[in-house]
């Protein structure tokens, strides 16, 4: 039988289950990565659980979402980040040595094998033909300390690259073709597979652009082969003797085929507020642009970064525009450096940031109130760069730098495909060290430090037999993990919850927290109704953990995305599913609700119902869980749950 490269991974670490669509099987996980945003709750849960030793091969600790220590809070969460990676054998990656999922691409990940990140867009490694997928930091921690990491068994789809890009159009452009046709819902059982001539044309940074972004369409990763392209990244950063051929079979049978013939491929961007609001640039060339931000995750390699000073060579920036670029690492920085592209970016009036995700989460290089500012990161929803009415577009290194010297979004095509530019990347980048810390050189005996903000993880109590619960909030669809907590400025609170709490739903409603804890302090739980695609974007489990500190039981919505979905079955709380869409116009904030027998209900043995004692009607309710999701839930939580099991 001809498999899929994501089925022949994943027979190579079957630990349980079987491959089959719908089925759950457990994954042994062979690297792990953290970063600031994430680790420190992931080293608490790894106390919590009484682990003294990391089982993966190898996890990584990065630096690189709170880069400015505006506060002392990301300073000592620095410290003990370092310090817990000293005691369990991690690498250390400090601040100024970049973006994680571009480092681990650069230095760590390999064909064949898994990755799991306390990060949805560590499917980037997916790019060097590596199972790489994002989660919650529980189910981080839960991989570290040796456990299976668990999956739906997804929906396989081919995404079959035809012919070649034409001059001035770039992977940014055909990821956001994709994102048109899938868009950012309903894509959480899947798995994208990228082949065809078209792919053979892509270098291993705009395979990874495609990679990064499928985590804004939801799928659970995107997996590129690894062949000559991959090998010749890999001498590049002088780990050749780590590649091995993982190809695609042209056999293989997958549920879904999608062709994109690249030639028919426009400069593309994404209007506010969402990734999948696609247009063609030329349909809104003209708009005024104030600010304009290169880099993330994304778009920060060193073609990328090359390719925009090509296009400023000799130019300069409109006066209006304030201009940032953001290397995704430092080996990034100093290639350029060394290439000379550096000075052209400066003498264009660029400004050059530290490797660090800063713009992409809102940490730092915040717009102007009410204006426009064009990115090349991946996501764009409202009131993540940190100014709730700036108009945030996406659009490819490309538009950007032409749009930097206009003022206004340009096509890049304007230029002349005669102009476009070659870009020649280094023989070999860099072997940049100075600022790694490797396990060769911890203290096994070293101290764990904790700063003074960095409280005790909470656990929470089982579940009862019958759910008495109130209406808190009532939301739309396609609510974000940034709009239930936001991050920029306000993750410094991240590792202590009772104070991050204060700020859930602080975009939508910032009553919320007060008329939680109200609740909470009568006994009674809360309850969250929303639409379609609740929970899309990071995999901040904050979401999940600190409605649940404020007393939140269960989620009610038309449908959940997969990441959010896991973190709240970590935490305890249900996230249940209208059986009839129109059912969520039923419910308004304040409603008194009850759910009888919830365990049998949630078993199966009964029909699970939702009585509205407020308007005295009944609403049918379904779920998707499995077995040993529901007992994980009925004990209160996974950590409850590995006490309990050990497993």
């Amino acid at each position: 039988m001809n498999n899929t490269l994501f089925e022949r991974i994943v027979s190579d670490h079957l630990v349980s289950g079987k491959m089959e669509e719908g089925q759950e099987v457990g994954l042994k996980i062979d690297q792990a990565l953290v970063q600031d945003a994430t680790g420190p709750l992931v080293f608490l849960q790894l106390e919590s659980l009484g682990i003294k030793k990391m089982k993966t091969d190898l996890l990584v600790t990065y630096v690189d979402h709170n880069t400015h220590q505006f506060f002392p809070e990301n300073a000592d969460d620095q410290r003990y980040l370092q310090s817990c990676s000293a005691k369990y054998g991690a690498y250390f990656s400090k601040a100024g040595n970049g973006i994680c999922h571009q480092v681990h691409l650069e230095q760590f990940a390999r064909p064949g094998k898994t990755l799991l990140g306390a990060d949805s867009h560590t499917p980037t490694s997916g790019a060097l033909g590596m199972l790489a997928m994002g989660a919650g930091g529980l189910d981080v921690a839960m991989a570290i300390a040796g456990y299976s990491y668990f999956i739906k068994f997804p929906r396989i789809v081919r995404i079959e690259l035809k012919g070649k890009l034409r001059p001035w159009v770039s992977a940014m452009d055909v990821i956001l073709r994709i994102l048109d046709v899938f868009t950012t819902r309903g894509n959480s059982n899947k798995v994208l597979e990228y082949s065809g001539e078209g792919l053979e044309q892509l270098s291993v940074s705009q395979r990874a652009t495609l990679s990064n972004m499928g985590a804004e369409m939801g799928v659970m990763a995107s997996l590129c082969p690894s062949d000559h392209i991959s090998r010749r990244f890999m001498r590049k950063h002088n780990r050749e003797a780590e590649w091995e051929e993982c190809l695609i079979d042209p056999h293989a049978s997958y549920s879904e085929i999608v062709s994109i013939p690249l030639e028919e491929v426009v400069p593309l961007a994404a209007k506010p507020h969402s990734p999948d609001n696609v247009c063609p640039v030329k349909e809104i060339e003209g708009v005024k642009v104030d600010q304009i931000c290169i880099g993330s995750c994304a778009n920060s390699s060193y073609y990328d970064l090359a390719m925009v000073a090509s296009v400023l060579k000799g130019n300069k920036v409109s006066p209006q525009v304030s201009l940032f670029i953001t290397p995704g690492s430092r080996r990034v920085l100093s290639a350029l450096t060394k290439s000379g592209v550096v000075a052209e970016l400066l003498d264009a009036g660029a400004r050059i940031m530290e490797p660090a995700c800063g713009f992409c989460i809102g940490q730092g290089q915040l717009p102007p109130s009410g204006s426009v500012s064009l990115r090349t990161s991946n996501r764009n929803y409202q009131g993540r760069c940190g100014t709730k009415d700036a108009k945030v577009y996406l659009v490819s290194p490309e538009t950007a730098a032409l749009s930097a010297l206009t003022g206004n979004i340009t096509d890049p095509r304007s230029l002349g495909e005669s102009h476009y530019p070659f870009i020649e990347e280094p023989g070999t980048y860099p072997m940049e060290k100075e600022l790694f810390i490797s396990p060769d050189e911890r203290d096994s005996e070293i101290e764990i430090v904790k700063g003074p903000h960095i409280k005790e993880f909470p656990l929470f109590s089982p579940l009862e037999e019958t759910l008495f619960a109130e209406v808190t909030l009532l939301v739309g669809n396609n609510v974000t993990t940034d709009h239930i907590i936001p991050g920029g400025s306000y993750l410094r609170f991240r590792s202590d919850i009772a104070r991050y709490a204060q700020f859930t739903f602080h975009q939508i409603d910032s009553e919320f927290p007060r008329r939680a804890l109200e609740i909470k302090k009568e006994g009674k739980d809360s309850i969250i109704v929303a639409g379609q695609g609740y929970g899309q974007g990071s995999s901040r489990e904050h979401a999940a953990l600190c409605p649940r500190f404020l007393g939140v039981r269960v989620v009610i919505a038309v449908s959940i995305e997969r990441i959010h979905q896991a973190n709240l079955i970590n935490y305890g709380i249900l996230p249940l599913l209208f059986k009839r869409k129109e059912d969520y116009r039923q419910i308004e904030v304040g409603d008194k609700l009850k759910i009888e027998r919830i365990r049998e209900s949630l078993k199966g043995s009964i029909p699970l119902v939702l009585k509205n004692m407020s308007e005295k009607s009944e609403i049918p309710l379904t779920h998707t869980l499995n077995q040993r999701q529901i007992e994980i839930l009925i004990l209160g939580g996974l950590i409850n749950y590995q006490r309990e099991y050990g497993l």
